[in-house]
């Protein structure tokens, strides 16, 4: 308890004040400093008492510290008396328990980022593991032309997968790190559509798919529109490559009291059951996906919707197609 600079101090200072008081007393009588000396024996006492169940607070409250830097969870609840030093064992268990939960949040983003990167090396490994092969038969000189050009053809077409992978890769670390700024705007239903579908157009002639797009002229949507229309450009990449060819996507716009809702609908194949409530996770692969599937379209689709406060959903029956409905609500003012 001495080792407490304070206490040693105090102590001091109280010795002395009473040493010249007794001095001063022991002039006027023997019976006042009897009385004196009883009297600053029990002040002493009490000074002592009091600061010796103080440390003894202190100490535990350093115990408690240097059991949480150990490492120990779980360790018990402040108390609830009254005093400056109950208040800062709250305090510090606050701290305490908000830091934990830090520390597992951080935990669970390490192995989250683990588990995407073994996704992604993955995803990465399949085409660059078949361009090294048929780059090592292009250096074959008896190899037939017309093969020669298939392989060409074929390690161009693993070079744009892998391309797009990496850019959908690298706004999704954006968005997860929160660093895209929406900038919302009032914009046309037709507009976002046209931008939305511009680069599948061919794709989708090249199937002999039919596009509907019923949006009028009049309707108005409150969104970003540059990330508006890469969600629903992906949405609607993933209806296209579920939908036969000869199919049929729908893309309609309905304005509604509390938000804007864009529908897309196919008449293709559907989803199951089982892989219906999994369609928005990162790199999920269900039943009906094609071997250029990555898995990860619908997932910034939601991404992308959900930071604009928007939710999105999917409904489908094996057979008779998938509807993906957008909700992007209005800012109440």
């Amino acid at each position: 308890m001495f080792r407490n600079r304070e206490v040693k101090y105090g102590f001091f200072i109280l010795l002395g004040i009473g040493v010249l008081t007794g001095s001063a007393v022991y002039g006027a009588s023997r019976e006042a400093l009897l009385y004196f000396a009883v009297f600053f024996a029990a002040a002493v006492s009490v000074y002592l008492a009091v600061n010796f169940l103080r440390y003894r607070k202190i100490r535990k409250l350093s115990i408690y510290l240097k059991r949480v830097l150990n490492g120990e969870q779980g360790l018990s609840a402040p108390d609830n008396e009254e005093g400056e030093l109950s208040l800062l064992r709250n305090d510090i268990y606050k701290l305490i328990t908000r830091l934990e939960t830090q520390a597992e949040l951080l935990k669970a983003d390490k192995v989250y980022l683990a588990d995407s990167l073994s996704d992604i090396s993955h995803q990465l490994k399949t085409p660059m593991t078949s361009m090294m092969v048929m780059t090592d038969l292009l250096h074959d000189e008896g190899l037939p032309p017309k093969m020669r050009g298939e392989f060409m053809a074929t390690i161009r077409s693993q070079l744009e997968r892998m391309e797009w992978l990496l850019n959908a890769l690298l706004k999704m670390s954006r968005l997860d790190a929160g660093t895209v700024r929406f900038r919302t705007e009032r914009v046309k239903a037709s507009e976002l559509v046209s931008r939305a579908v511009e680069h599948l157009l061919i794709p989708m002639e090249l199937k002999d798919q039919q596009l509907e797009i019923l949006a009028g002229e009049d309707q108005y949507v409150d969104c970003d529109i540059s990330w508006t229309a890469e969600a629903l450009s992906n949405v609607v990449k993933n209806c296209m490559e579920h939908t036969p060819e000869g199919g049929t996507i729908k893309i309609s716009c309905e304005e509604r009291s509390f938000y804007f809702q864009l529908t897309v609908e196919d008449n293709g194949e559907g989803i199951c059951p089982e892989d219906l409530p999994h369609i928005f996770e990162r790199f999920y692969k269900g039943k009906n996906s094609g071997k250029d599937s990555v898995g990860i379209g619908l997932a910034m689709a939601k991404h992308i919707i959900n930071k604009q406060g928007g939710q999105i959903e999917a409904e489908s029956r094996k057979g008779e197609g998938t509807r993906f409905h957008i909700r992007l609500y209005r800012k109440v003012v």
